[in-house]
C-alpha cells in the first residue's frame, strides 16, 4: 500500500507512515486495528461518535434512504425529510432558534454563521458592520472565514489571517481555577474585554462575536461562571450578534441538548455537526433566531435571500442518519446523561489523577475531560507522548501539546472509565520512565 497517495489532515505525514496506526473496524466503545487490537475510544472520534460505533438503527435508516431517494438538489426544492429534521432540530433547541440551514460539517456550519450575520446586517441597513471577534485558543473550523475567526495561532501561520477579525484574550487562568471541578470560579471580569474591543473598533463597525462555550481544541477551557451570560449583555447592548459553536459541545456533551441550554445563554445563531449525525456521515446545520431570519428572508423582496449554499445541503442520506440518531438519544435518555452519575464518575477519577508528577491541572464538565502536563522543553510535548503510549496500550485519547483531552461517547459505562484510568496511569508512567 502506498501511503504516501493520500495526504492525512492534520497529521505528521512522515512519521504516521512509518508506524501508522489503521482502523479496521469498530463496534460500541471500541476500535479493532488492522493487528485485531481492541482499543478503547475515549474520544468519540473526533468529538463526534457520540452514540457508539456501529448501531444498527442508523446504518438501516442509511441505507434504506439511499434505495428510496439517493439524492435531491436542495437549490430550490426539496424532500420532506430535511424540513421534519429541522422541525425536530428547533424543537429541541434554545428558544428563539427556530430556523436550521443545513450544511455538511462545523467548518462550514461556521462560515455559514458567519454569513448570516453580515447578512442579517445587510438587510438591516447597518452594512458597516463587518468585524468578528473571536477568541484566542478558539477552533471554528479550518475554511478561511473559521480559521480567521479562531485562535489557534498554528491554523493560520501558513495561510494568514484573512478577514477583518480581533479576539478576546484567552480565558484558562490556571493559577487561579487549576483543578477546578466544573465551571473555574475566577475570571468572570475578563468578558469586560469584549466591550472594551467594541468600544475600540466601534459598534457600528463589529458584526458578530462567536465562541465556543466550551472551547475544544484549545484545549476543554471552561468558561468562568457568569462568563458567557456577561458576553450576552454586551452583545445586545451593541447590537452584536452573538454565535454559539456548538459543534463539540451539542447533543448532550454537557448534559443538555446544548451547552447554551446548560448554562442557560441565549446566541443569536448556533453552529452544529459531528454529534447530528453521531458521526456516521457528514452534516452540520446552523440555527438561526426568528430576528435573524426574518430579516435577511421576510423582509427581503422576491428573489433569492442568501446567496449561500452547498450542492449536499440536506443531503437525503445525511437527514436519515441525524433522524435516526435523534431517535437513540432521545429514547436513551443521552442529552441528559452526562449530568448524572457517570459524569460524575468521570470527574472523579480524572481528579484522582492528580497524584501523577508533572501533571499541573485537570478540568472537566459533563464528559469532557482534560489533563494539562507541566511543559518540559522537550521537542516531543508531553501530551504527544502520553498520546502515542497510549494508543500502543489500547487507549485513544487526544494529545495536544501539553494536554491530554477526553470526550468519551455518550454510552460509556464506569467500566469503560475505570479502563481509561488505568491504562493513562500506565501510559503517563512509561513515558516519565
Amino acid at each position: 500500500m502506498n501511503l504516501n497517495a493520500h495526504w492525512s489532515p492534520f497529521t505528521s505525514n512522515k512519521v504516521f507512515n512509518k508506524n501508522p496506526r489503521m482502523i479496521e473496524s469498530a463496534e460500541g466503545m471500541y476500535w479493532t486495528t488492522d493487528k485485531g487490537e481492541r482499543v478503547l475510544d475515549m474520544t468519540a472520534g473526533l468529538w463526534c461518535t457520540n452514540l457508539g460505533h456501529g448501531r444498527e438503527e442508523i446504518a438501516s435508516a442509511m441505507y434504506e434512504s439511499s434505495k428510496k431517494l439517493d439524492y435531491a438538489p436542495s437549490f430550490g426544492f426539496g424532500h420532506r425529510h430535511s424540513f421534519e429534521l429541522a422541525e425536530r432540530l428547533t424543537a429541541l433547541a434554545p428558544r428563539d432558534l427556530n430556523h436550521a440551514f443545513f450544511t455538511n460539517s462545523g467548518s462550514e456550519s461556521v462560515d455559514t454563521s458567519l454569513k448570516m450575520a453580515l447578512a442579517y446586517h445587510s438587510a438591516r441597513g447597518q452594512s458597516g458592520k463587518k468585524i468578528f471577534i473571536g477568541r484566542e485558543r478558539g477552533y471554528h473550523g479550518v475554511n478561511f472565514g473559521g480559521t480567521a475567526a479562531g485562535g489557534i495561532n498554528t491554523n493560520t501561520r501558513t495561510f494568514g489571517r484573512w478577514g477583518n477579525v480581533d479576539h478576546l484574550s484567552d480565558v484558562l487562568d490556571m493559577e487561579r481555577n487549576a483543578f477546578s471541578h466544573g465551571l473555574p470560579e475566577h475570571g468572570v471580569e475578563k468578558a469586560e474585554e469584549l466591550d472594551r474591543l467594541i468600544q475600540f473598533h466601534g459598534a457600528e463597525n463589529v458584526a458578530a462575536v462567536i465562541v465556543e462555550p466550551i472551547q475544544g481544541a484549545g484545549g476543554v477551557i471552561m468558561p468562568p461562571q457568569g462568563y458567557l451570560k456577561r458576553l450576552r449583555e454586551i452583545c445586545t447592548a451593541n447590537e452584536v450578534v452573538l454565535i454559539f459553536d456548538e459543534v463539540v459541545c451539542a447533543f448532550g456533551r454537557t448534559g443538555s441538548f446544548t451547552a447554551a441550554q446548560e448554562f442557560n445563554v441565549q446566541p443569536d445563531i448556533m453552529t452544529l455537526a459531528k454529534g447530528l449525525t453521531s458521526g456516521t456521515v457528514p452534516m452540520g446545520a446552523v440555527l438561526c433566531s426568528d430576528t435573524i431570519y426574518d430579516a435577511v428572508v421576510s423582509n427581503t423582496p422576491d428573489g433569492i435571500e442568501f446567496f449561500h449554499g452547498y450542492t449536499y445541503s440536506a443531503h437525503p442520506i445525511a437527514c436519515a442518519a441525524a433522524m435516526a440518531c435523534l431517535d437513540i438519544y432521545e429514547a436513551e435518555g443521552l442529552f441528559t446523561r452526562a449530568n448524572e452519575g457517570i459524569g460524575r464518575y468521570l470527574e472523579q477519577v480524572l481528579h484522582r489523577l492528580r497524584d501523577l508528577d508533572g501533571i499541573i491541572d485537570i478540568r472537566n464538565y459533563g464528559l469532557l475531560g482534560a489533563i494539562e502536563f507541566e511543559p518540559t522543553g522537550e521537542a516531543v510535548p508531553m501530551g504527544v507522548k502520553v498520546f502515542t503510549k497510549a494508543w500502543d496500550n489500547g487507549l485513544m485519547v487526544r494529545g495536544l501539546a501539553n494536554t491530554i483531552i477526553v470526550s468519551p461517547p455518550l454510552v460509556v459505562e464506569e467500566s469503560h472509565i475505570d479502563e481509561f484510568a488505568e491504562k493513562i496511569w500506565r501510559s503517563v508512567k512509561d513515558c516519565q520512565g
